[in-house]
């Protein structure tokens, strides 16, 4: 499948859209399980975009920036597993796997672009020593135009203009290399989900982690709908069960 102008422009202006969400984080509208359903929307194969969506998800669930700390960026490895596998016709994994260096260079250029914004911080300063809200709101809207534009940039010079390169190159690869990048890309989502748990994983939950995983791996279900509405029980069962405990306890301080 080849992409025309029309895609790539939409694709463009919505990762346009989801840059300046993931700057403000208004609506988390910059999450892969959004991003690539909206990607495989505009490309006109959705199941692909969600199929993707949950993969990438699994593999950013335990991932964010720490202190000075950029991770890949998602928004553009999100974009690139769906355009990737619907170009290339290959598999999700082995196009997230192709797809993540990007995430790579995005982070590159939004380090780049942080550390030129650190020279703005005097005239910041400046601003607030006046109480210059007119100031200090312009130089926020300079950035965030800037970082937007770039996102765009990068977007529509990946998805349209080297589509011909990246297909020659993926076409060109080896059978032993592109089964790899299947194997990795496979791989990756279970190393963010196991980060994930490593911070949020308690003792406590431990019984929900071990029969959700019974259930999804020794019953058969034609899909995770299943899984989801058990989750759902047994958060529902711990919620109640914990609220019970507070109000009981206010009870008993009353008394």
């Amino acid at each position: 499948m080849e992409i025309s102008l029309l895609q790539g422009l939409l694709i463009t202006l919505a990762v346009m859209v989801i840059a300046l969400d993931n700057e403000l984080e208004g609506f988390f509208i910059f999450r892969p399980i959004i991003v690539c359903p909206v990607v495989g929307a505009i490309l006109g194969d959705l199941q692909i975009g969600l199929a993707a969506g949950a993969l990438v998800e699994l593999a950013f669930a335990g991932i964010s920036p720490v202190g000075g700390v950029t991770p890949p960026d998602a928004v553009i490895t999100s974009v690139m597993t769906v355009v990737l596998s619907k170009t290339a016709n290959v598999d999700v994994t082995t196009a997230f796997a192709m797809a993540y260096p990007f995430g790579l260079l995005k982070q590159f250029v939004g380090t780049v672009t942080c550390t030129v914004f650190a020279f703005w911080n005097k005239l910041a300063d400046a601003y607030a020593e006046k109480a210059d809200l007119k100031g200090i709101y312009k130089i926020c809207a300079i950035s965030l135009c800037i970082t937007t534009c770039i996102a765009g940039l990068i977007t529509f010079l990946s998805v349209y203009a080297a589509q011909e390169p990246l297909k020659l190159l993926i076409e060109s690869m080896p059978e032993w290399l592109t089964n790899g990048l299947g194997v990795a890309g496979g791989l990756i989502p279970a190393i963010g989900f196991a980060m994930l748990l490593r911070v949020i994983l308690k003792g406590r939950y431990v019984p929900y982690l071990l029969a959700g995983f019974l259930f999804a791996s020794f019953v058969e279900l034609n899909n995770i709908l299943p899984v989801a509405i058990m989750g759902l029980a047994f958060a529902l069962a711990d919620y109640y069960k914990n609220n019970n405990k507070q109000v009981g306890g206010s009870e008993n301080e009353g008394i």
